[in-house]
């Protein structure tokens, strides 16, 4: 992952805002010079805040892409390939202009340290681009600590005081930071298996999540990931690995942990390319899932997944 410079066409600010007043000095003029210079913008923010700037805009909202970020963004790890990426891919050539608030106030702790990486990482996946992605965070609505990530995630800071450089900067330190330990409780259910149990543990997995009260469509989705988790474990985890379930506030939470390290910080949040075989499965989970966490060390990896009832 490389600094932010000034000659990076790529720009990551984050906007801290005060309320309504703020937040629309803050992001309807990004968005307006944006269509004055005929480029595409689109806006991924909480439904209230999709509110205040359809009103503001009036008619020139129907030349913005409005997405619903409690909706598309509530698994953090699938905003970069199925919200940023997935629109600025499919523009011409030229600048792109995105608002995109995967942080609100009502976020659990559980989903917190996925989008606090998610931030870090977007500086990775759009490297070299010509993006802007302005990030509002409500400096009244958030914990201060918060708003010390968001210092270190982006490399431009704009509040009321107006726009600076932040010399907290430092992506990889976060994602480093947050890289921690999940452990399971002692009540989880727990299946160890081998290329050979592959059928049983996807049974077992369906069976405790039917058990937890999963409905009919999300025990297929847990069985396809499952499959894909245990399938990546037995190829590229040493050949085995161990399956956890449990549930946790009215969740239904399911990991696997194999031997195998997790090098590319990206893997799975990069869109499919069509003439590039595998590489689908973690992309495919953070579709499925409500949230993904990742935990990666010399001991092996872990990838837990929740699905919401």
């Amino acid at each position: 992952m490389t600094e932010a410079t000034i000659s990076d066409p790529f720009v990551h600010p984050a906007l801290f805002y005060r309320g309504d007043q703020q937040y629309v000095a803050g992001t309807v003029p990004f968005i307006l010079d944006g269509l004055s210079a005929g480029e595409p913008v689109a806006v991924a923010a909480p439904p209230a805040r999709l509110k205040v700037l359809k009103g503001e805009l009036g008619d020139r909202a129907s030349d913005v892409h409005f997405v619903d970020m409690t909706q598309a963004g509530r698994n953090p790890g699938r905003i970069i390939p199925g919200v940023l990426r997935a629109f600025a891919d499919a523009q011409r050539p030229g600048r792109v202009r995105i608002i995109g608030e995967p942080i609100w106030p009502g976020r659990t702790e559980a989903e917190y340290p996925a989008c606090v990486q998610h931030e870090a990482l977007i500086n990775a996946a759009f490297t070299g681009r010509d993006v802007t992605i302005l990030c509002p965070y409500d400096a009244d609505g958030l914990d201060p600590h918060v708003i010390s990530d968001a210092l270190a995630t982006h490399p431009l800071i704009i509040d009321e005081s107006g726009e600076a450089a932040s010399t907290a900067y430092a992506p990889e330190q976060v994602i480093a930071r947050y890289n921690t330990a999940l452990p399971a409780p002692a009540d989880a259910a727990t299946y160890a298996f081998t290329g050979e149990g592959l059928p049983a543990v996807r049974h077992f997995a369906t069976a405790h999540g039917e058990r937890l009260g999963l409905a009919a469509t999300r025990l297929q989705d847990l069985a396809l990931a499952v499959a894909e988790l245990t399938t990546n474990s037995v190829i590229h985890g040493a050949g085995h690995g161990t399956l956890r379930i449990w549930a946790e506030d009215g969740q239904v939470v399911c990991e696997v942990h194999d031997a195998g390290q997790l090098t590319d910080p990206l893997a799975g949040r990069r869109p499919p390319v069509p003439s590039r075989p595998g590489g689908r499965g973690l992309l495919l989970v953070h579709h499925i899932a409500d949230l993904v966490r990742l935990h990666t060390a010399g001991s092996g990896t872990t990838i837990r997944f929740y699905l919401t009832p």
